[in-house]
């Protein structure tokens, strides 16, 4: 086997399936998700938040990751994104702490300012301020997590008596990442040291000028690993990869589209959410198959192969993580399964030499 330039894989896991059960049912499937996981070799398990649709229902990202620590102690968890102006960075910060007290694995969180107005309306938080509560959010948990007495004064935040985390701080580094979506976001990412979590339905010339971005204004000390979240759908021919693809894929952006109530685009006017409007407001077309070749052509869909050649494209661009995600309504859960498995035998060794051997097997 040849190997080409490494990169560690983790996976995204979330309620997701193709008819309709109960969130329980949809909790427990996920954590069979992870006991797979961690079975196959992934270096960690990524969960979203999301709330009050049927676009992947986990409310307490945090909550669901301690309880499967009990269950999986050694794989890593990671959040893909927690959405920080939803939270008071003081209690949000104390949740983290504990949490990586109660793991054994590295703790992954990417961080982001969401975009979904209606969750924005239901906790009464205005999304032009999104950006400003963000940083100062980020400002606190720092302050939190170091294990030293703090206080804040900022706009959003006060808090003006000394307080001092419990936990205090277990030696074991909580790793954070900031969801960008423009090179104007990588350059705010990189002035909060925050290594970048991107989407690859960026096309390769937009990703390169983040990465761009990013690497001329974040200063030297801060951490460069570079980490790009990427749809799968592995299957023995592109075509019927691509079939399955048109098949599958439609119903889960007719969810998002409902969740981020594209066609009402609520971004169109709000100055920070330019680079989102013009992504999302076509949104909708998504949900045609015919509409899918573009998308399939920027991730995991196809041929081990060409799986391959196109992660090779992302590590030549500068991107060392990638975080694969199978998890998609509409699709078959035994299909998602399928997909996860695949990828772990079939592709990830060309990429990770440490790849647990059994699943390359």
């Amino acid at each position: 086997m040849t190997t080409v330039r490494a990169m560690t894989f983790g996976v995204q896991t979330a309620p997701s399936t193709d008819v309709r059960k109960s969130d329980k049912v949809l909790y427990d499937e996920v954590i069979e998700d992870v006991k797979l996981a961690e079975t196959l070799g992934y270096e960690s398990v990524w969960m979203l938040e999301h709330h009050f649709s049927d676009y992947y229902p986990t409310p307490s990202p945090l909550l669901f990751m301690a309880h499967v620590a009990a269950l999986c102690p050694d794989i890593g968890l990671g959040t893909s994104v927690l959405v920080l102006p939803w939270y008071h960075p003081v209690r949000i910060a104390e949740e983290i702490a504990m949490l990586n007290s109660l793991t054994r694995g590295t703790l992954h969180l990417g961080l982001g300012r969401g975009t979904a107005k209606s969750e924005y309306d239901a906790y009464g938080v205005s999304m032009p301020e999104a950006r400003g509560r963000f940083a100062e959010s980020l400002d606190i948990i720092r302050k939190g997590l170091s294990g030293r007495e703090f206080t804040h004064d900022g706009t959003y935040y006060k808090v003006p008596r000394p307080v001092r985390l419990r936990p205090e701080p277990v030696g074991k580094p909580v790793r954070f990442y900031g969801a960008i979506g423009s090179p104007q976001s990588a350059g705010v990412m990189a002035g909060l040291e925050l290594p970048p979590l991107c989407l690859s339905t960026f096309p390769a010339r937009l990703l390169e000028k983040i990465l761009a971005t990013w690497d001329g204004q974040a200063p030297p000390a801060a951490d460069r690993t570079k980490a790009i979240s990427i749809k799968m759908l592995i299957a023995d021919s592109d075509d019927e990869a691509v079939k399955l693809a048109r098949r599958y894929f439609p119903p889960y952006f007719t969810i998002q589209a409902d969740h981020y109530e594209a066609d009402a685009n609520p971004w169109e006017n709000i100055e920070e959410y330019q680079q989102f409007s013009r992504m999302f407001a076509n949104l909708r077309k998504m949900a045609n198959p015919d509409e899918l070749g573009p998308y399939c052509e920027m991730n995991l869909v196809g041929t081990p192969e060409t799986a391959i050649e196109r992660l090779r494209g992302y590590t030549a661009l500068g991107f060392d993580y990638a975080l694969v995600s199978a998890a998609t309504p509409g699709m078959p859960k035994d299909l998602q399964r399928e997909v996860m498995a695949r990828f772990a035998r079939e592709v990830a060794p060309h990429f990770s030499p440490g790849f647990r051997a059994e699943a390359a097997e």
